[in-house]
């Protein structure tokens, strides 16, 4: 059973080294060297259009990875909701599932502003410079957000660990 709950723990730490150090990445480091490229507006959004999708191959596997893994770690207080509000860690996984459902949501609203037809918009370049700042801007926003609440919940993890 120890090396079941290692195995587990291990695949659920992997999982969120991905999501977090890619999301980390794409806002830390190639977000700001796209910026000095004397590319076009519409260039690096292109590009990072094209890392994002490239990205989302490995990270939705990894989010949903940490979802099914985080459930199986805490199915003993979904077994017995009291302990959920009745003890510390009970609460604190609680803080904890509240802000993966945030991330969740601000991943589904980030991913849906880049439908595919607006990226056949980008791509082909029928999007105007206005509407390229609007929605660069929204992405920025949403990227940031879930960088923000992605190392909150890996806080909230590290709390949960420390047995508190």
């Amino acid at each position: 059973m120890a090396i079941e709950q290692t195995i587990i723990t291990w695949i659920h730490l992997t999982s969120a080294a991905i999501w977090v150090g890619g999301s980390l990445f794409i806002g830390a480091v190639l977000a700001p060297i796209l910026k000095t490229m004397s590319f076009s507006l519409e260039e690096r959004l292109q590009m990072m259009i094209r890392v994002g999708r490239r990205f989302n191959k490995i990270a939705i596997p990894s989010l949903i990875i940490l979802i099914v893994t985080g459930i199986y770690n805490s199915h003993s207080f979904f077994n017995n909701s009291d302990l959920l509000l009745s003890t510390d860690y009970g609460n604190w996984l609680l803080v904890k599932i509240i802000l993966v459902i945030a991330l969740i949501i601000t991943y589904v609203i980030h991913v849906r502003i880049i439908r595919k037809d607006v990226e056949e918009q980008i791509m082909s370049k029928q999007m105007s410079e206005k509407q390229i700042k609007k929605l660069r801007i929204k992405i920025i926003i949403l990227g940031e957000v879930i960088v923000v609440i992605s190392v909150a919940v890996l806080f909230m993890a590290a709390l949960l660990n420390s047995g508190i």
